[in-house]
């Protein structure tokens, strides 16, 4: 790999902390300090993303670059670092936080001119690791790599996961934090984006009053990630905060239709780019219920429930205009940016519901079809992905209970059937009334419906089985996640069996996971 292109602008540019000292302490007033990799004597490689690498200028994959993709060893051009960023966590202010185990090996840009930031996570501590010792353990690597390509081929603004290596050491984990501890293998993955700035970094800097410091952190976001943006003064903050609230109402709008529950949107897992970040105690949906989290932690209150992710997002962005408002200096834009944010997002959730069912375009009525439709995807439990596939197979000869049981994970009795029947004349009525053939409905659904998801329980078994020393379910999952439009494995395209209903590390996830 053409290790030697990377560079690190970020610290070129802001104050930071050079000591290399990973002791877990406050860093006032700079945006990073450095840090070295822990450095591991057995590592492995699992698996590498040889695409990506040659998309981001990183180039082919050597043996002798296994040092690399864990932190070892490293040549002379990558100084190491940790940025710190403060953040709201489940909605309550947090202070300093930080990468606690993401090092920065810095920035490569492709022949076409693209940026790429290339960064470790479970390379070992640094001075933002709360306590911890920085490790990350096969579980959480193999969802990070496989969930973040996933996510990448369904369309879906993400960070993506170029390699996956075991480090030959256990790291020893309290999964659910009820007093069990016990040691697992650790791993490290190397994550890429064309950044990692969260909102979380400028609510820290503006929190301690380092307005110049957040004005040239602002600058840079715009210069290297917004071009488009063109504008001068304080017009030209403003633009970005409208930017990124649009970036962050598309995002949103593509979780929900492709069934990602994020499970902890904290404001330091927000990306100011507009990108999925932080792939921890996620799921994609299986049975349809807006009240859904996967996240242990987040109950019983359900704050980063699926259906409350659109909302969240908007508080969200409320702390990020409180910290931007030293810059922007005017309150009524703030507001009525932010008033707007919402309308924005279901309008355009809207009109991504009525893709997903082939619809012409979106109409007044069409709102209580789709409240309709809610409720009767929680009553009957269908399966989110499922349902939409079996979706379009329906026409009026359709016998609807045939089609649809087995995308229900509760008995279709007579009278659920009975409802299912009146959906379908709703859905069939309202078809008829489209502007479009049935073959362009058609295919609106195909291309906003997904074949293949990366549920939990095939996430779950994939890790049972390299933790086992076997690769082929990996193989197999990489490519139905490569080609998630398609049904490749028909045996993917499944409920999830009764069996991991309530089994650990599958249906139930901590903020360790």
């Amino acid at each position: 790999m053409n290790i030697e292109q990377i560079k690190q602008p970020f610290t070129d540019i802001f104050l930071g902390d050079f000591s290399d000292n990973p002791m877990q302490r406050n860093t006032p007033k700079v945006l990073f300090a450095t840090v070295k990799p822990a450095g591991f004597d057995g590592p492995k490689l699992i698996a590498f993303n040889e695409t990506l690498a040659e998309e981001t200028g990183l180039g082919p994959y050597e043996e002798k670059d296994l040092d690399f993709l864990v932190g070892n060893n490293l040549p002379e051009n990558v100084k190491t670092y940790a940025t710190a960023y403060a953040g709201h966590q489940f909605g309550n202010w947090a202070g300093q936080l930080g990468d606690g185990r993401a090092i920065l090996a810095g920035e490569i840009i492709s022949k076409d001119g693209k940026k790429t930031e290339i960064q470790w996570k479970g390379s070992g501590a640094t001075p933002y690791s709360r306590h911890a010792d920085g490790r990350a353990v096969l579980r959480s690597s193999v969802r990070e790599y496989l969930m973040s390509e996933a996510m990448y081929h369904l369309g879906v603004p993400t960070t993506r996961a170029l390699s996956l290596a075991f480090t030959g050491e256990d790291v020893v984990r309290d999964m659910m934090y009820n007093g069990n501890p016990q040691l697992e293998k650790g791993a490290v993955v190397i994550r890429t984006a064309e950044s990692f700035l969260r909102f979380g970094h400028f609510e820290l800097i503006s929190a301690q009053q380092e307005y110049k410091t957040l004005q040239d952190l602002v600058d840079f976001t715009i210069k290297n990630y917004y071009p488009e943006i063109t504008t001068d003064g304080i017009e030209k903050y403003k633009h970005f905060f409208e930017s990124l609230c649009t970036r962050t109402a598309n995002l949103m709008t593509e979780w929900f239709r492709v069934g990602f529950v994020h499970g902890v949107m904290n404001t330091d897992n927000m990306s100011v780019l507009g990108l999925t970040v932080d792939y921890g105690p996620y799921s994609m949906m299986d049975e349809y219920d807006l009240n859904f989290t996967p996240n242990t932690t987040d109950l019983p209150g359900r704050r980063y429930a699926f259906g409350k992710q659109g909302q969240i997002s908007q508080w969200n962005l409320w702390q990020l205009a409180n910290a931007l408002h030293p810059l922007i200096k005017d309150e009524k834009f703030l507001e009525n940016t932010l008033n707007h944010y919402g309308s924005y997002f279901w309008e355009a959730h809207d009109k991504m519901l009525c893709k997903k069912f082939g619809f012409d375009e979106l109409r007044e009525s069409d709102e209580e079809f789709f409240t309709n439709w809610q409720g009767l995807m929680q009553e009957l439990q269908l399966d989110y992905t499922l349902f939409f596939n079996q979706l379009e197979k329906l026409n009026p000869e359709s016998d609807v209970k045939s089609l649809f049981e087995n995308v229900s994970y509760v008995v279709l009795t007579d009278q659920r059937v009975r409802k299912l029947e009146d959906f379908a004349k709703k859905y069939e009525a309202r078809l008829i009334s489209n502007t479009i053939s049935r073959e362009k409905s058609l295919s609106l659904m195909k291309q906003s419906n997904p074949k293949f998801t990366l549920r939990n329980y095939l996430l779950y078994e994939c890790i049972e089985e390299i933790n086992a020393g076997k690769t082929e379910m990996l193989e197999k999952l990489t490519r139905a996640l490569e080609n998630p439009y398609e049904e490749l494995y028909p045996e993917f395209s499944a409920k999830r069996p009764s069996a991991y209903d309530d089994t650990t590390g599958c249906s139930t996830l901590s903020c360790s996971s």
